[in-house]
């Protein structure tokens, strides 16, 4: 894993293109893009407790997915919920290596979630909003993205 650059670093933050007009969804994705900034950006002494952080986040963030697709039987659910499950395994593994003072594998990993999280929004989490959004209100989610945000 290659770490992030100085700028590719500033410039995880919350964006409207990670919006996917489930609420409830996207309030959480702000919340992992803010605990994986915090492991990013925070000071060495600190790691331990960010990654903890992420890790009580990424049980309750993919947790309340996981139930979304398994009550709601959603289609492609095995696959996506394989994906959490790949990811929370990685944060244990991780976490044992971080406790043993290997801090910039801990520093690679939230570089990791910061590339991986694009490219889960926009093929699972968004096939999970728009089936979502269809059974509670009949249509397709809308979003409206403010420009250059």
């Amino acid at each position: 894993m290659n770490p992030l650059s100085p700028a590719e670093i500033s410039q995880f933050s919350w964006t409207d293109q990670y919006l996917l007009g489930f609420g409830e969804m996207d309030k959480t994705h702000q919340e992992f893009v803010a605990v994986v900034w915090a492991m990013q950006s925070c000071a060495d002494e600190d790691f331990l407790a960010a990654l903890d952080n992420f890790a009580r986040h990424a049980r309750a963030h993919f947790g309340e997915e996981d139930r979304w697709m398994t009550e709601t039987e959603f289609p492609a659910r095995e696959c996506h919920i394989d994906e959490h499950a790949a990811v929370l395994k990685s944060t244990v593994e991780v976490r044992e290596r971080v406790v043993l003072g290997n801090i910039e594998l801990g520093r690679d990993f939230a570089a990791e979630l910061r590339r991986w999280f694009p490219g889960h929004a926009d093929y699972l989490d968004s096939a999970l909003a728009h089936w979502m959004v269809k059974r509670r209100l009949g249509g397709k989610p809308v979003v409206l993205r403010r420009k250059g945000a």
